[in-house]
């Protein structure tokens, strides 16, 4: 059973008890992002700053010309108050210190889709999600390769985590969100995620859906009250799920490949669903893809959806790791932490440190004491443990 904290690079800038709360929690691994998207992000326990705000998606890694010159799309530079070279720092850091550091890449997740959107994700409407990128097109396959290749050649890695590694939807937390007042069901979100892009248009061809009358069944659908795909679908339904859930197995197994020809033992995990109409940064997976990794993390953070998530995604994976905040009380820990492990999680995945105030750190303390056999503790112990807490 391991502990995985989530960090930005950042959050060790100007302040080095950063590093202090790192080995507070005894976590195994840091997940640091090499790559993320726009965010504002409250900062607690930092000294200078209570409220970080990084205005478009970068990569936190040296972008090398020689690399990125001749590709169509490239990830923007940091923020100058960043730098280029504080992934590098802080994984170096946190290696000295002793703790594991993965690579904590957001692939498909970005700002802008390219100044023409060329390479965005396409609604049935013919409305462009900016803030995705199709793995239909060869360009963004081929940006995701190279931005993985080139985060494990930039620092000592134990591996890399892999997020929104498939096809983006109609979720996105980012932008000042009002989509939830439209109360659409999720089979309505799952209309909206199809993408009808120049490349998808032609890989439907190919597996003989003609994408015209797809286009045209969905936007026919949204104006009645449905409940499932099937229904709005009909016996188009199971042809358009298979071609979706193959964007992400094309590009989870091309990255893979991609690590595996750069570092042959490097660790992969990947946040993975086993909806293949997910339409968030957990992508669509399926068993062939996820034998191929070593861990599979399923989305925590609902803990009203959590056993459904785990239980779902637990046949077809091999090592399974849970998502899950730390930013409130959990209002039942030790019923929950027995339940991730009876379901076969063997790895907490802690979201995120650089956002924990002081109580928050407390209680994540506590939840690591009950993690792991490195802390002696082991399956019959963890309600012992909260308990005594």
């Amino acid at each position: 059973m391991s502990l995985t904290g989530y960090s930005y690079p950042w959050d060790y800038l100007g302040d080095e008890a950063a590093f202090d709360r790192v080995a507070f929690l005894e976590l195994d691994v840091v997940a640091l992002a090499a790559s993320y998207h726009a965010t504002r992000l409250a900062t607690p326990l930092h000294p200078t700053r209570r409220i970080t705000a990084i205005e478009s998606s970068a990569a936190y890694i040296p972008l090398r010309e020689e690399i990125w010159a001749s590709r169509r799309l490239r990830p923007p530079q940091p923020p100058e108050w960043i730098g280029p070279r504080a992934f590098i720092d802080a994984a170096t850091r946190l290696n000295e210190s002793g703790t594991a550091v993965d690579g904590w890449i957001v692939l498909t997740h970005v700002d802008d889709a390219g100044d023409d959107h060329d390479f965005a994700v396409r609604n049935a409407f013919g409305e462009v999600y900016a803030y995705a990128l199709c793995p239909s097109q060869d360009a963004v396959r081929d940006y995701c390769r190279t931005l993985v290749t080139e985060t494990l050649r930039s620092a000592p890695l134990r591996g890399v985590v892999l997020e929104a590694c498939g096809p983006m939807g109609l979720e996105h937390s980012g932008t000042h969100e009002k989509l939830d007042m439209a109360r659409w069901r999720p089979a309505e979100y799952q209309l909206l995620s199809m993408c009808f892009c120049r490349a998808c248009e032609t890989g439907m061809r190919k597996v003989g859906l003609e994408p015209d009358d797809l286009a045209q069944r969905v936007r026919g659908a949204l104006t009645r009250e449905i409940t499932t795909i099937d229904d709005a679908l009909g016996d188009m339904s199971s042809a358009a799920e298979a071609f979706r859930l193959s964007l992400s197995a094309t590009l989870q197994r091309e990255v893979v490949d991609a690590v595996r020809q750069e570092a042959g033992d490097a660790t992969i995990t990947l946040h993975a669903s086993a909806d293949p109409w997910s339409v968030g940064s957990f992508a669509p997976s399926n068993s062939e893809v996820l034998a191929q990794v070593n861990c599979a993390v399923a989305n925590c953070w609902d803990e009203s959806r959590a056993e459904l998530e785990l239980a779902s995604l637990a046949p077809i994976t091999g090592t399974l790791g849970a998502y899950v905040r730390l930013d409130h009380e959990w209002p039942r820990p030790q019923e929950t932490l027995t339940g991730y492990a009876q379901a076969g999680v063997r790895e907490l995945h802690l979201y995120h440190l650089g956002l924990l105030s002081a109580a928050s750190l407390v209680a994540a303390r506590r939840l690591a004491s009950a993690w792991g056999p490195r802390r002696g503790v082991g399956l019959e112990q963890i309600e012992e443990s909260l308990s005594d807490g």
